[in-house]
């Protein structure tokens, strides 16, 4: 109803004035109307018309070609033109589905990006419940969305990390690796990063020992070694990593398609590089090779290093080729922090120049970070990281404050949510009381609104009837709400920005709780329609859930 209600005032509009106008709708007070529209105030200068009169004529053409659709066009201040849409309208739309825009593109979503050989931080779990819900965003669109993954199992922080290891385990003594509790595999590696980290900022000896390990690991990638000591403390350590991976996402019900680890991109990414150097797209510095970002406004970086090792930059290379023979996909966004945009900035330029199909495919996502306490940020080169478990577990400990009863599904929807519902871009201060308050703005307050629909439900013995004659005050303001949801997921879908359907969850949610509580459903008169409305409720409330990878339960 909204496009149409579009396409009318700009037909109005170009019959009036003989212009293209876009027209923009607001939902203004209930009590002037279900869409503002302001267009006559903004033509009028332009026309040198009187705004008020001008809004009247826009509202005559309008109302005649509208007249089954609404039951009221008035004008207001200045020129405001204020339409009440009839009951039939609004219930003939609350069935209506998301349009699926993206229908036949193959989308490659890559998000969560954490290195092995270090913990997950709250970074991590941020960018992993963003980037599943821009997924799943698309999917709904009608996009074919491949999820994926991509971490550094090669590089320096991983020689760092096994400098440490050897030096711990006495050298190279693979078979010591059984003594070390398996319950803190995780807690241990991300101790021996920040040690070989350490070591590598203030000891010259143990930086160059560390710079020739790095050469030696990808040796061990490039022979296919598994036998030597160091190679078996590698794999054993790396594969410690994946299995701390994947309990994080099975906790979170986080699923990927693909895991591309940096030792599978690396030589494609290198042959890329050497490739484009003979053509001059980068060229030779310092026995490195680099790309000239500042004539382009940006960065100068480094793709190969003068050990003849592809850097970060230059494995991206290889990833955005690998993607695409895998996918073949039509559409790709990479999703990561705000500190990577002049990085992916820098790589993105680089591909425009020799592949500027898969340049133009590539849209770059960024997003803030979670701070301390207090706004420090995390780091974990310096080991004073907000962990991700360390964020499930506050959220956990504050739901066990409010219900003895613990409920996986409470504190996933509490941090879900908390981050969800905030436009990604900025920074995230979490916090954990906040976020599993079931009165507040939260998951868990959503998720008892769903419970509860579903309760009354179940309550219900009669016919449930899909049409009303009129509506009453509260059922108006609900059927308006619901008839506004495929509209509202559009949007999220055209801007990829889930805080948008967080923004409409709680709004409806809080309009039936409001309805609830002043319309008796059960044993009214009106029960079988308002059983109706309940029902397409809590249906569009649990799909809106889902797209936030938030579960919608019937009982909580």
């Amino acid at each position: 109803m909204e496009e149409l209600v579009k396409a009318t005032l700009a037909e109005a509009v170009k019959s009036l004035a003989d212009k293209d106008e876009a027209i923009e709708l607001d939902y203004p007070d209930e009590r002037f109307g279900d869409f503002s529209c302001n267009v006559a105030i903004k033509l009028a200068g332009q026309l040198g018309r009187n705004p008020h009169e001008l809004a009247n004529e826009i509202a005559d053409l309008a109302k005649a070609k509208l007249s089954s659709q609404i039951s009221e066009i008035s004008i207001a201040g200045p020129g405001f033109i204020n339409i009440r849409l009839s009951d039939s309208a609004i219930l003939s739309e609350i069935k209506d589905e998301p349009e699926q825009p993206l229908k036949g593109q193959s989308t490659v979503v890559e998000y969560s990006d954490p290195n092995p050989f270090k913990s997950l931080h709250a970074g991590h779990l941020y960018t992993s419940i963003v980037g599943d819900s821009i997924a799943n965003l698309l999917a709904v669109g009608g996009a074919d969305v491949h999820r994926v993954n991509y971490g550094g199992d090669v590089g320096l922080h991983v020689a760092k990390s096994l400098w440490a290891m050897l030096d711990f385990l006495g050298g190279e003594n693979p078979d010591k690796l059984s003594e070390i509790d398996k319950n803190k595999h995780s807690e241990w590696m991300s101790d021996m990063y920040v040690l070989g980290n350490t070591a590598y900022d203030k000891d010259e000896t143990a930086k160059a020992s560390i710079t020739e390990l790095n050469k030696r690991l990808y040796d061990i990638q490039a022979r296919g070694d598994h036998n030597s000591p160091l190679a078996k403390i590698y794999w054993t350590t790396r594969t410690w990593s994946y299995e701390e991976f994947d309990r994080f996402y099975s906790r979170l019900n986080i699923h990927f398609d693909k895991f591309y680890p940096e030792s599978a991109v690396a030589n494609i990414g290198l042959s890329i590089v050497n490739e484009q150097l003979d053509k001059g797209v980068f060229k030779r510095s310092d026995g490195a090779v680099v790309f000239d970002g500042e004539k382009y406004g940006l960065h100068t970086r480094v793709f190969v290093n003068s050990r003849g090792l592809p850097t970060y930059e230059g494995k991206e290379l290889g990833l955005a080729q690998l993607k695409k023979q895998d996918f073949n996909m039509t559409r790709s966004i990479i999703i990561t922090g705000n500190e990577q945009q002049q990085y992916m900035a820098v790589v993105l330029k680089a591909i425009s120049l020799f592949a500027p199909d898969l340049a133009n495919l590539t849209t770059h996502f960024t997003h803030g970070i979670v701070r301390l306490s207090g706004g420090k940020k995390m780091s974990s080169r310096e080991g004073n990281i907000l962990k991700a478990e360390a964020v499930l577990d506050a959220a956990e400990n504050a739901a066990a404050k409010l219900s003895k009863h613990k409920d996986e599904r409470v504190v996933l929807a509490a941090v879900k949510y908390a981050f969800l519902k905030q436009r990604m871009g900025g920074d995230i201060v979490y916090e954990p009381e906040e976020s599993v308050n079931i009165l507040g703005n939260s998951g868990p307050y959503l998720q008892y609104a769903h419970a509860r629909a579903n309760s009354v439900l179940a309550k219900a013995e009669g016919d449930i009837v899909e049409f009303s004659s009129s509506l009453q005050p509260g059922e108006r303001q609900l059927a308006l709400k619901l008839s506004r949801y495929a509209s509202a997921v559009n949007m999220a879908i055209k801007e990829l920005s889930p805080h948008l359907l967080c923004t409409y969850l709680y709004d409806l949610a809080q309009i039936f709780n409001r309805f609830y509580e002043a319309n008796r459903v059960i044993g009214d008169e009106r029960e079988a329609f308002r059983l109706y409305l309940t029902k397409i409720y809590m249906k569009r409330l649990g799909q809106g859930l889902k797209m936030l990878g938030i579960e919608a339960p019937d009982r909580l």
